[in-house]
């Protein structure tokens, strides 16, 4: 009897595992559907991390400045003309500017895209809409706490990390050794 028990709540924990599952891809896939409308809709381009990586990776000779931000955070939006100043000023000299939105999805289209059209950015923005930040911040950097502004510059294997507001002489600065690389 005992068993016969013990067989009947094995299936039934094996049949909601299999449901769960089940719910989790819908849901998944659910997700990734909002992402491409969302994409679609506002022109702009929504990546969860897996995504996403492909930027973080490029291994083509130029040098790659990642800039990690929001519009709800003061010093990255002060810091985000110096950016775009880097973008016009060494865009001949192979330099591309990412600037990563770390905006919250429901605010893409009431502050993020007017943002970027009001301040006129010139380097691509995109959006990172991953909640499992646990397991995406620590292969930007394992010495990112999480706190923005971020920037990562790289070219090709050589990178270097910066939790921390630039002006534009320190960015200047903090590029400068991957223009002589």
């Amino acid at each position: 009897m005992n068993i016969k028990l013990l067989s009947i709540a094995l299936l039934l924990f094996v049949g909601c595992l299999n449901s769960k599952k089940a719910e989790t891809e819908a849901v998944g896939a659910h997700h990734q559907a909002d992402k491409k409308q969302a994409k679609g809709t506002l022109d702009l381009e929504v990546y969860d991390f897996l995504g996403f990586e492909k930027f973080l990776r490029k291994k083509d000779g130029k040098i790659h400045v990642i800039n990690f931000w929001a519009t709800w955070c003061a010093p990255c939006i002060k810091e985000l003309p110096y950016f775009e100043k880097l973008n016009a000023d060494y865009k001949d000299e192979g330099v591309e500017v990412l600037l990563v939105s770390l905006d919250f999805p429901h605010l893409y289209e009431k502050k993020l895209m007017p943002f970027v059209k009001e301040n006129k950015l010139q380097s691509k923005v995109v959006a990172l809409d991953d909640p499992d930040m646990n397991s995406w911040i620590p292969k930007i950097s394992e010495d990112w706490s999480g706190s923005i502004p971020a920037t990562v510059i790289y070219k090709n294997d050589t990178r270097e990390f910066y939790e921390q507001s630039f002006n534009y002489e320190e960015l200047k600065e903090k590029l400068n050794p991957f223009l002589n690389h």
